[in-house]
């Protein structure tokens, strides 16, 4: 593997510039997997005309496809055939490596790559970046901490499935200050903790590495001075909680007493397309929420006069829609939009709009959900509302990933850049970007301070 920094080379200068924009903070929110149809399911669960981010002043749709959809059609995304042909959007879909790395890091690459070419060579992230220019840094997911979404802004990797050498330069190389997900070698994912040694499961981690986090040994040179600067490692809901508030240790590694989801994976789960209503079965009652990790990132990464970066993923909403889950996928995007409503309270009071940008978006969409009756030639059916509360008619037509433009919301300082780079058009979904334009307007807004 090649290790040169190509990434901020090649961020294509032909983004437009907003020349008053200024970002001291910028927080991105991705909810892995979603699309418009499930944001409207949640909507009419709850009887909601829109969630808060709908509202915001910058609404656009972005293209989700990989460097290998490029290798098989070459438009990647084509609007025309996207609404005239059903099964369009299900050919070579993007993984969310790939995806996870366009947006951090404004490059197409190969479907398994962790902020890496296509060529294999090291890019650098907006998370790099944003250390570079002093802030400070994490990453936040519902789901364990070294997978793919949250691995491709810390990480560097031609195989996205080294989830234990992408814990190690997490964790000994990168210069977060806040790293938090599931992952928990000693728990299953119904909170119950394992008793026998022989059935921990440290795929996630590595032994090693866990152990030394247990003694609180584990922790690279975060700020190159010379000295190891060690992460504090928080285990129970209590403990995340605690962090939410008052004083706060330099870094802290959190991973919540679950294996692999905070509340998705519980037991009790539906069988694909069942209309099992969210809520039905009881949460975790050991585990924080997406909501009580954003709270205590925040918290950790606002004492930096510099400004922060933050990665929150809602990374359980790609895991309900796989299973075709619906009323899973309902919970977990509630969460989601919890720790959006959390973070617009952060900056409604510990920040302001005119330094701090909020990007809300997908890296895909799963599951391909739509109304019933739905399918080819090129039918398109709407959900049907049933009334607050109740499920609406719905269908999943795929489990795996799709093609499908998914939406981004942003508000905040620099948010019309990212508007005025969608200059595609898609005749449902109206004006659109590629998802590594993201990535590069992010890098372009850390300029402009």
């Amino acid at each position: 593997m090649h290790f040169l920094l190509i990434g901020s080379l090649i961020l294509a200068s032909a983004l437009p510039v907003a020349a008053e924009a200024r970002v001291k903070n910028l927080i991105l929110m991705i909810a892995d997997g979603w699309g418009y149809n499930q944001i409207q399911a949640l909507n009419y669960w709850q009887g909601v005309e829109q969630q808060s981010y709908e509202r915001y002043e910058t609404a656009i749709a972005v293209s989700t496809y990989s460097w290998d959809t490029l290798q098989s059609d070459r438009l990647g995304y084509n609007p025309a055939a996207a609404w005239s042909d059903f099964k369009y959007v299900l050919r070579k879909p993007t993984d969310s490596a790939a995806a996870a790395t366009a947006l951090a890091c404004g490059v197409k690459t190969y479907d398994n790559a962790i902020s890496v070419s296509p060529d294999s060579v090291r890019l650098e992230t907006i998370l790099e970046r944003a250390e570079k220019a002093g802030k400070s840094t994490g990453v936040v997911t519902s789901v364990p901490f070294s997978h793919a979404t949250s691995a491709a802004f810390a990480a560097h990797n031609v195989k996205r499935d080294d989830f234990i050498g992408i814990a190690y330069e997490m964790l000994e190389r990168s210069g977060c200050e806040v790293i938090m997900g599931a992952g928990h070698p000693f728990y299953n994912d119904d909170n119950i903790l394992i008793a026998d040694n022989a059935k921990h499961d440290y795929r996630y981690i590595g032994w090693d590495l866990w152990e030394r986090a247990l003694k609180g040994e584990v922790g690279g040179d975060m700020d190159g001075d010379g000295d190891v600067d060690r992460w504090t490692l928080v285990q129970s809901k209590s403990e995340f909680r605690r962090l939410t508030v008052g004083d706060t240790p330099e870094r802290a590694l959190g991973i919540a007493q679950v294996h692999e989801t905070l509340q998705c994976n519980r037991a009790g789960r539906p069988e694909p397309n069942d209309p099992q209503p969210p809520f039905t079965v009881p949460f975790n009652d050991g585990v924080p929420t997406l909501t009580d990790m954003t709270r205590a990132a925040l918290n950790i990464l606002d004492e930096d006069p510099d400004g922060l970066f933050l990665m929150v993923e809602g990374g359980a909403v790609d895991w309900a829609n796989h299973r075709n889950q619906l009323g899973r996928m309902m919970e977990e995007l509630s969460d989601f939009n919890s720790a959006v409503a959390a973070v617009e309270d952060w900056v409604n009071k510990r920040s302001n709009w005119d330094e701090t940008l909020l990007i809300v978006t997908g890296d895909h969409e799963t599951g391909y959900l739509w109304g019933p009756g739905s399918g080819e030639p090129a039918n398109f059916e709407p959900l049907k509302y049933n009334g607050k509360y109740k499920m609406p008619q719905f269908h999943y037509y795929s489990d795996k990933h799709t093609n499908s433009l998914v939406p981004l919301f942003a508000k905040g300082a620099g948010s019309e850049l990212l508007k005025l780079a969608a200059n595609k058009n898609d005749p449902i979904r109206g004006a659109y970007l590629d998802n590594t334009d993201v990535g590069k307007a992010m890098f372009k807004l850390l300029e402009s301070r």
